[in-house]
């Protein structure tokens, strides 16, 4: 595949994926030189240190965040984004059996180390769960419940991607994303939704 010609965004892209595959601790600053190919030494110009990177690394999945809450957005009800939620999480199975949860992994490494670090990793966990609790007050629910249930579809998808990854199997993947939408649709709000597909379907 052809190279990208910025090599502060190659740096950034080859660091990402280093840390979602072996973890911030174990990835050098040589290892994201290697990757990206860039000499050791141009690394310095645009980042003078790992946690620098490690900063740039977090922006980046911010955006991508962002860009993914924007397309769920476009689903006409709430039911429907917090599907389209889901199936961003099911597109990444294959990744998942083999590396683990991408942001997941890298949150729980960072937090037990603490520092500026992980309170950035941390907080776009906390944007996906404030996002979904919109859609879940959407639905009916008193703040407190849905909030409650923000946090439970969250632990929901961590569990999940924790045991694809254990056993090596996308079928946990694909079958507890199910579990989770069967689960879903028992909400108030899920038969409106259940009829917007059956309209979309026939358009």
């Amino acid at each position: 595949m052809p190279r990208k010609s910025d090599k502060r965004e190659r740096l950034v892209d080859s660091a990402k994926k280093l840390m979602f595959q072996q973890g911030f601790n174990l990835t050098t600053l040589a290892d994201i030189a290697q990757e990206a190919d860039v000499p050791l030494g141009n690394v310095y110009y645009y980042f003078k240190t790992k946690e620098a990177i490690g900063e740039a690394v977090i922006d980046y999945c911010l955006t991508e965040l962002k860009q993914r809450l924007m397309s769920c957005d476009a689903q006409p009800s709430e039911l429907s984004r917090i599907h389209a939620f889901i199936d961003f999480e099911l597109e990444d199975a294959e990744w998942i059996v083999k590396h683990g949860d991408k942001l997941g992994s890298l949150c729980q490494e960072l937090a037990k180390q603490g520092g500026s670090l992980a309170t950035a990793c941390a907080s776009l966990l906390h944007q996906s769960v404030n996002w979904l609790q919109k859609q879940f007050e959407g639905l009916g629910l008193d703040s407190k419940t849905a909030k409650n249930r923000a946090r439970t579809l969250t632990a929901k998808i961590q569990g999940m991607n924790l045991l694809a990854a254990t056993y090596s199997s996308a079928e946990y993947v694909e079958m507890l994303g199910k579990w989770i939408k069967d689960d879903l649709n028992k909400l108030p709000g899920a038969k409106s939704f259940e009829t917007t597909r059956k309209v979309e379907a026939f358009a």
